[in-house]
């Protein structure tokens, strides 16, 4: 695996961080790359999530919390100079393949430094019962990118008011608090600064060459960052129909379908959650739903044919259809 760097120490915006991964994905086709980043107090939303449902736009406001969202699925989260952010971009199309290798490879590196680690759940990283890291996948033809956070410490105020997390998320993890689902490196080894931290990260899982990218490339990830800020894509998809539902299916996250039905069939559909996905989960359901009776025999007929699981790893036909119904 090969480390990047950037030429310059300037610091950047989130989405810059972003548009990086993008930028090595598109441009080195036959390597592992790997880098870590961290940036001013943000809140990143995943691809399918409404910001009004899971930010707290009012404090970040007023805070100076910036506000973005990512092209990968999965939840929001709180970035800042104390969250080391990480980046991993391999040439793979298989989600999981893909994830057992990068979250194993972090837990190594932590289990090296005396703790308890383990990536048994769908995509988050733990120490003992309590998440250090949690990590979301975003796929391009032949390239995947994993990025995820690395909670070296926190503010606990940012934490607990930047976000507003579904009761329904709370409710599956039997807690009353996101604060007491999480953990932190210093909570553990109080006596290792977040330099040599971040040193030992580079050591253990850079075993390859390091990759400068100089002003000439940083001008091209700055080109593919504006797109971040664009407003159509920081807004997200408005939910609309007469239909609207939602749950939360462990393993695969919560899912919230909006559709509007005319004459019995249905004719648009928007699906919005902190699920993850290998490609556009909505264009590829809404593609073979559109036109469809609602109803549950011929919806599960119409779905059949889509391999879910594929899409949106672990959720299945019957589970689908019955948030619909």
């Amino acid at each position: 695996m090969d480390l990047v760097r950037l030429q310059s120490d300037s610091k950047h915006r989130l989405p810059f961080y972003l548009a990086m991964e993008e930028y090595l994905a598109r441009n080195y086709n036959d390597r592992e790359f790997f880098f870590m980043w961290q940036v001013d107090p943000t809140v990143i939303v995943g691809r399918n999530q409404m910001i009004e449902k899971e930010v707290n736009v009012e404090y970040c406001r007023y805070n100076n919390v910036d506000i973005c969202r990512r092209k990968s699925g999965g939840g929001a989260v709180v970035a800042d100079m104390n969250n080391i952010m990480f980046s991993y971009i391999t040439s793979s199309d298989d989600v999981a393949t893909t994830f057992s290798h990068y979250t194993s490879s972090v837990v190594r590196a932590l289990r090296l430094l005396g703790l308890d680690a383990s990536d048994t759940s769908r995509n988050d990283v733990l120490i003992a019962d309590r998440k250090v890291s949690g990590n979301s996948y975003y796929h391009i033809p032949g390239r995947s990118i994993v990025h995820g956070t690395m909670l070296y410490d926190f503010d606990v105020d940012r934490m607990t008011n930047a976000l507003c997390p579904s009761t329904k998320k709370l409710s599956s993890h039997g807690v009353a608090s996101t604060r007491s689902r999480v953990t932190t490196i210093r909570e553990h080894l109080p006596n290792l600064s977040i330099e040599e931290f971040k040193r030992h990260i580079i050591d253990t899982m850079i075993d390859g060459e390091t990759l400068i990218l100089d002003d000439e490339a940083i001008k091209e990830i700055q080109h593919i960052e504006s797109e971040y800020y664009a407003s159509q894509w920081l807004a997200g998809k408005n939910p609309k129909g007469s239909v609207n539902v939602s749950e939360r299916i462990d393993g695969v996250g919560e899912i919230a379908v909006s559709l509007s039905v005319n004459r019995g069939k249905i004719t648009s559909l928007t699906i919005n959650g902190d699920f993850l996905e290998t490609t556009d989960a909505e264009a590829e359901i809404s593609g073979i739903l559109q036109g469809v009776d609602y109803d549950r025999d011929a919806v599960r007929s119409a779905l059949e044919s889509l391999q879910l699981g594929r899409i949106i790893p672990g959720l299945t036909v019957e589970a689908f259809v019955n948030i619909l119904f």
